[in-house]
């Protein structure tokens, strides 16, 4: 029974990374009905209401208990809401769904950038392979920047030139996000539960104050709402999978199978877009992953000191 528990809580592991894969699509479609800042709102107040009506039905004792410390709370929930806002922007800044691949790949190089920063945070120890593993990834996304030219550092300026806003936001985003994944660790009171859901609250509240600020164009549709539930849906269950999986599932089966969101997130995009992805995007995502894996296998706890 507990084998078949742990086999369970691992495939649910492997559903959040495929949730993840299609948020980059769905909040692209999203965004050009009703705006990104819209689309972002609705979303995240939805998933995370509907997150925290779970974790009140099933029992648990609220997160945002005076057991998790104000670093924790403030200190991650400010990163957790600046990755939401930064890539949501990033998102409706995009020129064309093509661009929307770049943007992503760009985002994703968060577990490198992950690993790189857990050696100051966390005081990780890393090995040689962490230089090339982190060139390969760069140059997967430098790949990816110069589907349509050159390959050279001239072709990249030109492209980066064309929408600097959407590009500085995804790389945000990513840094954002690698930063809140290490101090987590950090900050977090061992034992307790995350704050996950509150997070999730705060974004869309965050999203919501900046579209009152902003005028954009907002088409509510049966495909818009039918998107929106989609993606709170998918926002908040991920979030549950996830949960689940780090409890009880195969973490060295779900760390390598995160590494392939770029190649589910790029596949899942260019099918639910109608977008023809070029070779160089697919190389470019192949180096990406190839050099996240690099990075991880590089990086390793220092050794315990002996006792005086």
């Amino acid at each position: 029974m507990n084998e078949t528990t742990d086999k369970l809580c691992t495939a649910s592991g492997m559903g959040a990374i495929l949730l993840w894969s299609t948020t980059f699509a769905i909040a692209r479609s999203l965004s050009e009905q009703v705006g990104p800042l819209s689309a972002g709102a609705a979303a995240y107040l939805i998933g995370g209401c509907a997150y925290l009506i779970r974790q009140r039905c099933s029992g648990k004792a609220a997160s945002g208990s005076p057991a998790h410390s104000r670093l924790y709370l403030f200190g991650c929930g400010s990163l957790f809401v600046l990755y939401t806002a930064a890539i949501y922007l990033a998102v409706g800044l995009a020129a064309d769904r093509g661009q929307l691949l770049e943007i992503a790949m760009v985002n994703y190089l968060w577990p490198a950038l992950t690993i790189l920063l857990s050696l100051p945070l966390l005081g990780k120890q890393g090995s040689i392979w962490l230089v090339p593993g982190s060139a390969l990834a760069l140059l997967g996304v430098f790949l990816v920047m110069t589907q349509d030219a050159a390959v050279s550092w001239a072709s990249l300026v030109v492209h980066l030139r064309q929408n600097p806003a959407a590009y500085l936001l995804a790389l945000a985003a990513a840094i954002s996000w690698a930063l809140y994944s290490n101090l987590t660790r950090r900050w977090s009171t061992p034992g307790t539960a995350g704050a996950v859901e509150f997070f999730l609250i705060a974004s869309g509240v965050v999203l919501l104050g900046m579209r009152l600020l902003v005028s954009e164009p907002t088409r509510w549709g049966m495909r818009s709402v039918a998107e929106v539930l989609g993606l709170a849906a998918a926002t908040a269950l991920s979030y549950v999978l996830w949960d689940m999986a780090m409890r009880r599932g195969n973490l060295l089966v779900l760390v390598a199978a995160s590494y392939f969101t770029p190649l589910f997130s790029t596949g899942l995009s260019c099918a639910y877009l109608n977008v023809s992805p070029g070779p160089k995007l697919w190389l470019g995502c192949f180096l990406l992953i190839g050099g996240c894996f690099l990075t991880c296998l590089s990086v390793s706890d220092p050794p315990a000191k002996n006792p005086a």
